[in-house]
């Protein structure tokens, strides 16, 4: 991806706030959904949006030549998500199905059981990749944004051959392949005063309500003492989804050191002036297996690659995603 900031966006904390926030996500009107709730193994729920006129038009959508795209957004992201609706706009152009599942308690509902979501949730990604390649008889192909893309990366590895089975290629995109690393980063300085602010800002309310729902879920007090992602992973991410403590998440929920397990062609995107990523944590060539291609452009913030003039467009790396899918496909 040969991706070069406009000279009106300098700076990797610019070119993720703006495109996220100002810039235009679709080039055409964006993209209309038709949401269906999918009852869980668990007896809980997810809610999954497809592109209208995309996964159940007739007949075109039923040929088997038809690919499926399939977007897993990012931490506290929906299909609402500017990086969502651009992907399925794309779909929307080539003619391919698109679906946007929703992990637990992101589609403006909390969900039933304890459990919500983590940066790792393969099993998660692997139940709905088996309910759309069930019902979808095109290829499948996986995009992942930030949180999405790494429990994407953890799933491909966890499946390995199994993988091709399921999708023909993966991408994730902005990923925090190291968790560690990203989580002390946003943390630190600016990033703690924004980003972690933000995410804070909807994660605890939710917390919150779980421990409505299941009284004694986790240690109330603590949580609303959070004042980063450290301290809320540790009181409520890690211990309700299976880890010790925030250390054991981090390290047992990322990607990075599986990268050499995917058996299935896999993308992987990551801008070097990305803010909560360091470019010291990313993998080289030598850390990763022959089925893993990555793209580390010197600009585009996290999730950002905004271009044209201002006030930009966000299509670029979509696009270029899409246009690396397209390659994968059979045929």
């Amino acid at each position: 991806m040969k991706y070069v900031a406009p000279w009106w966006l300098p700076g990797g904390q610019m070119q993720t706030i703006w495109p996220a926030v100002f810039s235009r996500r679709t080039h055409g009107p964006a993209p209309a959904f038709r949401r269906e709730r999918w009852t869980t193994p668990d007896a809980d729920f997810i809610d999954v949006d497809f592109l209208a006129g995309g996964e159940d038009c007739p007949p075109a959508a039923h040929s088997a030549e038809i690919p499926m795209l399939v977007v897993f957004h990012g931490l506290e992201g929906s299909s609402r998500s500017h990086y969502c609706q651009a992907f399925a706009e794309v779909a929307q152009e080539r003619g391919w199905a698109c679906a946007l599942p929703h992990f637990r308690g992101c589609s403006g509902e909390l969900n039933h059981a304890p459990r919500a979501y983590h940066s790792g949730d393969y099993e998660e990604i692997a139940w709905i990749l088996a309910q759309l390649r069930a019902r979808h008889p095109g290829p499948v192909i996986a995009a992942g944004v930030s949180l999405g893309g790494n429990a994407l990366l953890r799933w491909a590895a966890e499946a390995g051959s199994d993988a091709s089975s399921h999708v023909k290629a993966v991408a994730a995109i902005c990923s925090p392949l190291d968790l560690a690393a990203g989580g002390h980063a946003i943390g630190r300085g600016f990033n703690r005063q924004i980003y972690t602010r933000m995410f804070l800002r909807t994660m605890v309310p939710k917390a919150l309500r779980k421990w409505e729902q299941h009284p004694g879920l986790f240690d109330r007090d603590a949580l609303l003492a959070a004042r980063d992602l450290y301290a809320f992973d540790n009181v409520f991410t890690a211990p309700v989804h299976g880890f010790r403590n925030t250390e054991d998440y981090w390290h047992r929920a990322s990607s990075k050191p599986l990268l050499s397990h995917i058996r299935v062609p896999a993308l992987v995107v990551n801008a070097l002036n990305d803010p909560f990523v360091p470019a010291s944590s990313l993998p080289r060539a030598g850390e990763v297996g022959p089925c893993v291609t990555l793209w580390q452009p010197r600009h585009g913030g996290h999730v950002g690659f905004a271009q044209g003039p201002w006030p930009g467009h966000v299509r670029a790396m979509p696009d270029a995603v899409s246009a690396w899918l397209t390659a994968q496909l059979p045929g």
